[in-house]
């Protein structure tokens, strides 16, 4: 076996290690739901292997709909995955709606959010597929395409993440920044891609549409808050923000379009304004586009900047002073004697001097007395 071989083979299984690992620990932190569909989808991969199992447990459009009326397969639908490779991305997908989702909005809100749009997604495809049928009149779209997995839901959960974390980047690419707000329509896109190459079966692009339409009008129209409001009129999510900012002019003359037909049909609801005069000194004004959560996420962002530059500028102050302290004591040093040591400093410089003076005494007597014996000795 070739060295880059054998090198390549170890590289992918510490790789597949270490995703164990990080699954494993994920796992184990997680709620009591997460864990459910996350054992559910294992078990039903292995019921995949057989066909009546899977014919019972999918939506078939035929089936679904009368004389048949199998609905129990809109809730059954997704817990089915017949590759690995997408069991282990709805695996990753429901541990990190845990991680990130759960968390604010709570175990419960997180199971009506799940059971909500698999719901929608398999009423939503079955619907297309009745359309195409009608159009094509071909009995397959019927009775041989079978919707399953979770899809629908990884699309969800993309546009929940956008609307909690629109700005984060994921990833620096050559051409640019991909961030949260980009993944539902690339995920989209490169599902489209992968559809003709057989990657992933027709069904998965327009389970992915469906659960994005589903997971957006929830959470923009109906989703209650524990503040009080329900959904989220906030400019940065609305359905042209899913699009790049050139195609986004036209699609908001569309959006409003269809948003005030459905406030006319009164399956929408109109935002008003809100004033909220408690006291006489504060009134707070609620504004479309202006929700309070959006405003909180607006204001925890720009504490944290702010934060950042505050302590960037602390450091740079504390080195300058340091410097400072340093360039003093380098030039100047002053010491200063307490009097109980200037006392004894000047007795002994006393007692130094009058030592000085008596050698001095005894140096001169004794060049006198070698005067006076020369003297005595000279003729």
């Amino acid at each position: 076996m070739a060295p880059g071989i054998v090198i390549s083979m170890s590289m992918i299984k510490r790789n597949i290690h270490y995703l164990q690992q990080q699954l494993g620990a994920a796992l184990k932190n997680s709620s009591v739901v997460v864990k459910f569909i996350c054992v559910i989808n294992i078990l039903f991969y292995f019921l995949s292997f057989s066909e009546n199992a899977v014919r019972i447990i999918c939506v078939t459009p035929g089936f679904i709909i009368p004389p048949n009326f199998w609905v129990w397969t809109a809730f059954t639908h997704c817990y089915l995955e017949r590759r690995l490779w997408l069991l282990l991305a709805d695996v990753i997908t429901v541990g990190l709606c845990g991680k990130l989702l759960e968390p604010l909005w709570g175990a419960m809100e997180m199971l009506t959010f799940f059971a909500l749009v698999n719901t929608s997604v398999a009423f939503l495809s079955v619907m297309f597929y009745i359309i195409i049928f009608t159009i094509t009149s071909d009995p397959r779209y019927l009775f041989s395409v079978q919707i399953h997995g979770l899809a629908g839901y990884c699309a969800a959960v993309s546009v929940a993440v956008k609307q909690i974390m629109p700005d984060h980047v994921l990833l620096s690419l050559p051409c640019g920044k991909l961030r949260n707000r980009n993944v539902p329509l690339s995920v989209l896109l490169l599902s489209l891609i992968l559809w003709p190459l057989g990657i992933v079966n027709g069904t998965y692009p327009v389970m992915f549409t469906s659960g994005l339409l589903s997971s957006w009008i929830y959470l923009r129209f109906y989703q209650h808050h524990s503040n009080g409001t329900v959904g989220d009129m906030a400019d940065g999510f609305t359905f042209a923000s899913f699009f790049p900012n050139v195609m986004q002019a036209p699609l908001i003359v569309i959006g409003n379009a269809v948003f005030e037909c459905l406030v006319y049909i009164k399956i929408c609801k109109k935002p008003h304004r809100k004033y909220n005069v408690a006291s006489s000194s504060s009134v707070t004004l609620t504004i479309p586009g202006t929700e309070p959560h959006d405003a909180e996420r607006r204001r925890q962002i720009a504490l944290r900047a702010l934060s950042e530059r505050l302590s960037k500028v602390e450091q740079v102050s504390w080195l300058s002073a340091v410097d400072e302290v340093k360039s003093d004591k380098s030039k100047n040093v002053s010491i200063t004697i307490p009097p109980i040591l200037a006392h004894h400093q000047s007795s002994l410089s006393s007692n130094i001097n009058s030592s000085k003076v008596e050698t001095a005494h005894e140096e001169m007597k004794k060049a006198t007395s070698d005067d006076h014996q020369q003297l005595s000795t000279q003729p």
